[in-house]
């Protein structure tokens, strides 16, 4: 494993235009084509545990999905994921069981460098993601990196969540802020 791959997998700022990396993305988007286009979901269901680092059992993601490589992205079991789905997965994505993922969510770990210069380059590094068991993100819900997400926790349609959330709470807006707690 290559320098560059080994700072990315530390969480360290590592350039995301590499050789090495690349590879991953033609794998990635050589299973995502098949991910998106295979009609029959037992296809689908073996795409997806190719690309996936892990993928619990009966779960249902519907294509359009995309990733930026599949392997550290962990699905629970009976996890549903809408349509148009984007998971950039440069740090693990973790998504626990009995999770409800509205259409066009975004989990996303890449930061970018706040220098021009060093942003130009591409450098960049990736924070994990962590959503807990039996939460609901609705439409179009924005997950920035390093957020943790706790159980039984529902997220508004539209919402932006730039900070962990604890379990068992209702959070809405941008950014999302907790409006109660749940029972």
């Amino acid at each position: 494993m290559g320098e560059n791959k080994q700072r990315m997998l530390a969480g360290e700022w590592y350039i995301a235009d590499d050789e090495e990396l690349g590879a991953d993305t033609a794998r990635r988007v050589e299973l995502c084509h098949t991910v998106n286009s295979v009609l029959d979901r037992g296809e689908r269901q073996a795409a997806l545990r190719q690309l996936m680092g892990s993928l619990g059992e009966h779960v249902n993601v519907r294509p359009p999905f995309r990733c930026d490589y599949g392997y550290h992205i962990s699905i629970g079991d009976r996890t549903f994921v809408n349509f148009g789905a984007v998971f950039l997965d440069a740090a693990p994505i973790t998504v626990g069981a009995d999770v409800q993922i509205g259409p066009n969510v975004q989990l996303l770990t890449p930061t970018h460098e706040l220098d021009a210069e060093r942003r130009r380059a591409g450098w960049e590094k990736a924070l994990p993601v962590a959503i807990g068991d039996n939460v609901w993100l609705g439409g179009g819900v924005i997950v920035c990196p390093g957020v943790t997400i706790g159980a039984n926790t529902v997220v508004g349609a539209g919402s932006v969540v730039t900070r962990d959330l604890q379990p068992g709470v209702l959070a809405v807006g941008n950014p999302a802020r907790v409006v109660r707690e749940l029972d």
